[in-house]
């Protein structure tokens, strides 16, 4: 019998491409979950994970934002960390539109398009983070440098709190 190819994301083709050292999990499911149930889900601690936003601009571009799962985007403190004078969270209908990933398996590397991108500074003071792995159910762990590498993000100060 063949052996069962292991299936990759974009992102990790991406990592891969960047010899970028990271580990992944995956798990069964089909339909969107949020940060805190997949963290749940796969066992990890919550202060681990982070979530990626889309946000739009008053100038209409796109930006990302990758925040600690429990976190809240500070929509000023966003803003201000672009040089927007405002930016608001995308319609959930334009996700796969404009990133090319679906909602729950959105994560900032191998976006359809290379959007600049935030990370929260927290990340700053962790070893390894877990961001989505590019679908639903799959997870990836990566030193916070190298997530900021692979997307071309940088960090700021833009959580409430």
């Amino acid at each position: 019998m063949a052996k069962q190819k292991e299936v990759k994301t974009n992102a990790m083709r991406i990592l891969d491409r960047l010899k970028i050292t990271y580990t992944h999990q995956s798990y069964e499911c089909d339909e969107f979950v949020d940060g805190i149930e997949t963290a749940d889900h796969l066992g990890l601690p919550h202060e681990l994970v982070y979530k990626t936003l889309v946000t739009l601009g008053n100038s209409k571009q796109y930006f990302v934002f990758v925040i600690p799962i429990e976190a809240e985007l500070d929509m000023k403190k966003a803003a201000k960390a672009v040089g927007e004078k405002s930016v608001s969270m995308i319609h959930v209908k334009e996700i796969t539109a404009v990133t090319g990933y679906v909602r729950g398996g959105c994560t900032a590397v191998g976006m359809k398009k290379q959007y600049r991108t935030v990370i929260s500074d927290t990340a700053k003071e962790l070893e390894q983070i877990y961001v989505s792995g590019g679908k639903i159910g799959c997870q990836i762990m990566l030193a916070p440098d190298d997530l900021c590498r692979a997307c071309g993000g940088e960090y700021g100060n833009i959580i409430v709190g």
